[in-house]
C-alpha cells in the first residue's frame, strides 16, 4: 500500500488560536491559475473576498512567499490562508484547568463553549481559547464535549502523542461518567442500562433510535429526587453515540432540562442569551495513561445550577 507524503509545515503561524486554512490543489481541474480555482472554491466567502486576499498577499505557498494571482495551477501544491472571521459572543464562564503536565491537559469546560471550532464557533472554543490563554499552539482535542455540556475535556499537548489518546476513546478505555437534571418518574424502574440503536443523519438536529443491533450502552441510576418533581441522576455511558444520553433520557420519559432538542426542537436562542443551561455535566473521566502508564482519575468541580437552585436557573 502506497504510504501518502504528509504536507509541509504551515508557513504561516496561528491567529487567535486558530490554524490557517491549507488548501491542495486537486491533481486533475481546468483551472489555469490558482486563483481560478480557489474562486470556484470559495464560493461561499463572497464576491470580491478572494481578489483581496490575493491583493494583499494573503495567500501563501510552502516557502511562505505571497502567491500571485496569476500564478500558474500546478496539481496537488498547498496553499496557505487566514479566513477573515465574524466577530462572535464570548462565552463569560471561565474555562478551568484540572490538570497539565508536558503531554495532556484537563480542563473543566463551561456550558455553551464549544469543544472545537465548527461552524459559527471558531474563536470562543475551548481549544482556541486554551492555546491562546496556556501558549500551547499545538494543543488539540483528544475527544469532544457538546457545545451545551459542561464538564471535563482531554486534550493533548504533543501532536504525535494525539493518536495514543484518542485511540483510548475509541476502544472505550476511558470511563466517563456523567450527572444530569430530569423530571422524576416514580414509575421508573432505575437503575438500568438502556441498550438501542441510535443514528444521526448529516443535516439533521436530532439523532433518534431505530430498529437494530444496539450501537448506544448507557447506564442510568437515580442520585437522587425531590417533592418538586425533579430528579438528580448519574450517568455512565459504555459508547459514544452523538446525544446518546439525550436521546436516552427522553426515550424514558425524563428529558434533561434546559434540551432545546429533546423531546421537541426549538427556536434557536439570540446570540448571548446564557440562561437555562442543558443540565447535563461530564462529572468524571478515569484512564491510564498511554504514554505515562499513570492511572488517572478526574471530576468536575461544577454543579448543575437547575438542582442547586432551580429559581436561578429558570429565571423565576
Amino acid at each position: 500500500m502506497r504510504r501518502r507524503t504528509p504536507p509541509p509545515p504551515s508557513p504561516l503561524p496561528q491567529r487567535d488560536g486558530i490554524d490557517p486554512v491549507r488548501v491542495r490543489l486537486p491533481g486533475e481541474g481546468a483551472w489555469a491559475t490558482v486563483r481560478e480555482h480557489l474562486v470556484e472554491r470559495l464560493t461561499g466567502a463572497g464576491p470580491g473576498v478572494v481578489d483581496a486576499m490575493f491583493d494583499a498577499g494573503l495567500v501563501v505557498g510552502a516557502d511562505g512567499r505571497a502567491v500571485a494571482p496569476d500564478a500558474a495551477y500546478v496539481p496537488g501544491m498547498f496553499v496557505w490562508f487566514h479566513r477573515e472571521l465574524p466577530p462572535e459572543v464570548p462565552v463569560p464562564f471561565p474555562l478551568e484547568v484540572v490538570h497539565r503536565d508536558e503531554h495532556i491537559v484537563v480542563v473543566d469546560k463551561p456550558h455553551f463553549l464549544a469543544t472545537t471550532p465548527r461552524g459559527g464557533h471558531v474563536t470562543e472554543t475551548a481549544l482556541a481559547r486554551l492555546r491562546r490563554e496556556l501558549v500551547i499552539p499545538t494543543l488539540g482535542a483528544a475527544h469532544r464535549l457538546d457545545r451545551l455540556t459542561a464538564g471535563l475535556v482531554l486534550f493533548t499537548v504533543r501532536p504525535e502523542e494525539r493518536g495514543a489518546y484518542q485511540t483510548l476513546f475509541r476502544d472505550r478505555r476511558v470511563r466517563k461518567e456523567y450527572e444530569a437534571v430530569a423530571p422524576y418518574d416514580p414509575a421508573l424502574a432505575l437503575p438500568r442500562t438502556v441498550r438501542s440503536r441510535i443514528v444521526k443523519e448529516r443535516g439533521t438536529l436530532t439523532a433518534r433510535e431505530v430498529e437494530g443491533e444496539p450501537n448506544a450502552v448507557s447506564r442510568v441510576e437515580l442520585i437522587e429526587h425531590r417533592a418538586d418533581g425533579l430528579a438528580h441522576y448519574r450517568l455512565v455511558p459504555a459508547t459514544g453515540q452523538t446525544h446518546q444520553l439525550r436521546v436516552h433520557l427522553n426515550a424514558l420519559g425524563v428529558p434533561i432540562l434546559g434540551d432545546p432538542l429533546y423531546p421537541v426542537v426549538t427556536d434557536p436562542v439570540p446570540a448571548g442569551d446564557f440562561r437555562r443551561p442543558l443540565q447535563l455535566l461530564a462529572r468524571a473521566l478515569e484512564f491510564t495513561d498511554p504514554v505515562t502508564g499513570v492511572a488517572h482519575r478526574f471530576r468536575s468541580g461544577r454543579t448543575l445550577r437547575a438542582w442547586s437552585s432551580y429559581a436561578t436557573w429558570s429565571g423565576q
